[in-house]
């Protein structure tokens, strides 16, 4: 992370002040152990306290804390609900964070344009919880969904089980309200389709908090489908399981679901729910079909034929609501699940072509007896979205660095068989040494130019996404003329 300012340390006094001349007394959190709440996010094993923590409760609060702070030039991480799991909302120990767990109203509804103006606190399910009465739901459901952030998911473009056919939350956000880091309030897209001119809304859905913080979202909310049906598929592998996913989605079946757990995954899940999950199989596919009776009938005969020509060993289809949703509950569980597996693991996101999701797995499994590490499958099958969960134990010296590795590994794994570092989680601080794995010069310097355009002064979310070494050259804190480097012996990105 970035090394903390000397200066900004010495006048922590003053900015507590400033911060409590803005928001409520109470609002302002300084003392070290109210801070602990605050030190990490999903991504636990890394951690710090953050210098203090501000939680606004009006937008013209979040505009005033981000004008002073821009005209001091203290550093500033926005934070929602702290579910990130790339370190995304990683604090710094010279840096204000600015929590938004106060903004969880539903301003407004309207089912007639059917969309839903939130505030970015609002929880993912409490949207769909809010308007599932009058027959409707939110359609991008990260397992995380009952407890991430509105404002969360657009930061990250979270996904979910439903995203293959309904898309991640760039498919879902109709228009945004942002404060950029000099306080000024912008209004990015609308209750209207795609505006004329630059896609800036398309910009700030996944910049991870470099670019402004959302104060207001207005999402696109669907009607409930007249039927929906899951099918619990188990293969002898996870090789076979892979190939009918590729099928599937060769023949023009796009579910509403697609989801894979291995071995691993599949007996933890079924330890935690206790659902009836095939305990014989080498992996498990559930995969959903949703719309009019008669065409969730035609699909799931198709993708049982489909299961047939791929050696499906187990075939059963949800005979009502109550039965599909709990072939789901595991997979929603899953993560905690594994989580009694070994003491600590490491949750991965890349994302590769279907095609090739049974050489990666395969792959994979030799990664994983090369580092003597037991790895975990669950994952979004459907679009590519792996989410392998690496086992280990932090209390044994240098499984974390081991796990971190592997990891590493997967996701250059990932780029080479033509995929990208993240699907949904992000890049964060996990993946960000990674990046010139995928991207280029051209490519760093233009995302530099973009993230400086609103930020000029590099105040929010500093040591995200961008690799180290590269950051100075690309920030013009290094001159280079002529194409020449004044240090050519210095190792860069």
């Amino acid at each position: 992370m970035p090394i903390p300012d000397a200066s900004t340390l010495k006048k922590r006094a003053t900015i507590i002040a400033a911060m409590r001349e803005i928001v409520a007394f109470d609002n302002v959190i300084d003392d070290i152990d109210a801070l602990r709440p605050y030190e990490s996010d999903g991504l636990t094993a890394y951690r710090q306290p953050p210098m203090l923590v501000v939680l606004p409760e009006t937008v013209e609060q979040v505009s005033a804390v981000l004008r002073w702070c821009h005209r001091e030039a203290v550093r500033v991480v926005p934070r929602g609900s702290g579910t990130s799991l790339s370190g995304g909302a990683l604090p710094l120990a010279d840096a204000v964070l600015l929590g938004l767990g106060k903004f969880k109203k539903i301003i407004e509804v309207d089912y007639e344009e059917r969309i839903a103006v939130v505030q970015p606190g609002v929880t993912n399910l409490a949207i769909t919880q809010a308007v599932e009465g009058r027959g409707f739901y939110y359609a991008p459901d990260p397992s995380s969904q009952i407890a991430c952030s509105i404002g969360g998911n657009v930061a990250e473009n979270s996904g979910g089980v439903h995203c293959l056919k309904y898309g991640l939350t760039t498919n879902n956000v109709l228009g945004v309200e942002l404060v950029l880091m000099d306080g000024e309030i912008v209004r990015l897209g609308g209750r209207h389709l795609d505006p004329a001119g630059l896609d800036l809304l398309g910009v700030v859905v996944g910049s991870e908090g470099l670019l402004g913080v959302v104060t207001e979202v207005t999402v696109r909310i669907l009607p409930k489908p007249q039927t929906a049906r899951a099918i619990l598929l188990g293969f002898p592998d996870a090789e076979r399981a892979g190939a009918c996913v590729a099928q599937v989605i060769a023949e023009g079946i796009i579910p509403a679901g697609m989801e894979m757990m291995d071995k691993p995954a599949i007996h933890a899940a079924e330890a935690f729910v206790n659902v009836g999950y095939p305990l014989d199989v080498g992996a498990l596919l559930i995969v959903e079909v949703d719309g009019p009776a008669a065409e969730c009938d035609h699909l799931v005969a198709e993708i049982d034929r489909i299961a047939g020509e791929n050696d499906a060993v187990t075939r059963r289809v949800s005979n009502n609501d109550q039965e599909r949703l709990s072939f789901w509950a595991g997979r929603k569980a899953a993560f905690p699940a594994v989580g009694r597996l070994a003491p600590d693991y490491y949750c991965m996101d890349g994302t590769i072509p279907r095609r090739r999701l049974p050489e990666v797995l395969s792959r994979m499994e030799q990664l994983s007896e090369e580092y003597g590490l037991a790895v975990a499958n669950v994952f979004h099958a459907g679009d590519g979205n792996l989410h392998p969960l690496i086992l280990y134990d932090a209390n044994k010296p240098g499984e974390l660095a081991k796990a971190e590795e592997f990891g590493n590994d997967i996701l250059r794994l990932c780029v080479e068989v033509g995929g990208v570092l993240t699907g949904e989680h992000g890049v964060g601080v996990e993946k960000r040494d990674l990046m010139p794995e995928m991207y280029n010069e051209i490519d760093l310097e233009h995302q530099h130019r973009l993230k400086s355009a609103f930020d000029p002064l590099l105040l929010l979310n500093p040591g995200k996404v961008f690799p180290q070494l590269h950051r100075c050259a690309e920030m013009g804190r290094v001159h280079v003329h002529g194409g020449q480097h004044r240090f050519p012996e210095i190792p860069r990105f």
